[in-house]
This record gives structure tokens, sequence and C-alpha cells, in this order.
């Protein structure tokens, strides 16, 4: 049970720190506060490391369950009232928790609001697209939040976030606003601006 216990204990762990540099900027958004967005996007390197310990760890929870009952001297099974701790529904909805955990980035995206300003009334002659380097993104979560951010701006007309290729594509009304908010916006989120240029 100590055994188990403790495969339980890191496997969740594990799994909770492989998906916080994606949590995070969701508790951003639900914080109302945007700095703090990328505090642990220094994880990202690790995570593949950590989802396989979590795995791991469970795996060994389940073996340990699995393993057949022990038996007594005269080969009767040692019985009694299992804690709810110790039982094949208590493991499975820790396996279910973890699996939510570590599948987070794929459905973070989702806690976003829609932002899409599209059909906002613009100026051809004043509308400006600028691309961004943006360091530090490494999930869906990183990029809603670096979007969600600069849509507060005025004059924003379309943003898109791709942390895959960690750059933005953003394009605004120059009249409105411009590359320095623009900049500062993103920078606010805790991700960092390397390096843009105007298209």
């Amino acid at each position: 049970m100590k055994k188990q216990s403790k495969y339980l204990g890191v496997g969740l762990l594990t799994a909770f720190t492989a998906s916080l540099c994606c949590i995070t900027p969701v508790l951003a958004l639900v914080a109302g506060t945007s700095g703090f967005a990328a505090t642990f996007s220094w994880l990202e390197p690790f995570k593949p490391y950590l989802i396989g310990l979590s795995i791991l760890m469970l795996g060994f929870a389940w073996y340990q369950k699995l393993q057949p009952p022990k038996k007594d001297e005269c080969g009767c099974e040692i019985s009694g009232k299992k804690k709810f701790i110790q039982t094949s529904m208590f493991l499975g909805l820790v396996t279910a928790f973890t699996a939510l955990v570590l599948s987070f980035p794929y459905y973070s995206k989702h806690f976003y609001p829609k932002n899409d300003k599209q059909n906002m009334i613009v100026n051809r002659e004043t509308i400006r697209t600028v691309e961004l380097k943006i360091k530090g993104m490494s999930c869906a979560a990183c990029e809603e939040e670096v979007k969600h951010e600069v849509y507060k701006l005025p004059g924003i007309v379309h943003a898109e976030v791709y942390y895959g290729k960690k750059n933005a594509i953003i394009t605004f009304d120059s009249s409105k606003t411009n590359m320095n908010a623009i900049e500062t916006a993103v920078n606010a989120t805790g991700y960092k601006v390397t390096e843009f240029k105007t298209k």
C-alpha cells in the first residue's frame, strides 16, 4: 500500500508539473493578470521526461494493484476491509485525472474567449501587418494568452499566434495602435518579443 501511494503521489506530481507551463496562462486569465502567464515556461524542455515518469509511476501502481492477493501459511487469502484509497476505483480515478492533466495543453484554448475583430471597419491605407518572433511559448494556452492580450488593444484587426513556429502575425490599424504597443502587450504576458518585421 505504501509503495502504491508513493507511485500515485509521484505520478500525480509529475503529471501536474508537466502541464504547469500550460495551466499557468489559464490561471492568469482567470485571475485577470497576464504577467505570470509565462512563469513556468522553463519547464517545457523537461515535459517529455515528466510525462514518461508520470506514466511509469502509474504503471507501477497498477502493477502493485493487479498482483494476486497475499495468502497466509494455510494458503488462504488475507482479506480485510480496504480503505477507499486502496481500491481499484480510486486508482482508476487518479489515472483518469492524470490523463486529464496531461492532455490539458490540447484543450486549454477552449478556456479563452473568442476574439475576432475581422468585421471591424478600417481604413485600408492605415492597415499594417507585422510578424513577431516570440520566446517562451510552449502550447495552445500560450498562443491564446498572447492573442487575448493583443486583442485588448484598439485597432487590432486580426492576430494569429503559433507556438510551434514561435511567432505571431498581427494585422492592425496604424492610426489606432502601433508596434510598440503590440510589443508591450506581448511582453506583458511574460513571453518575450525577440524580433519583429513588417510585411
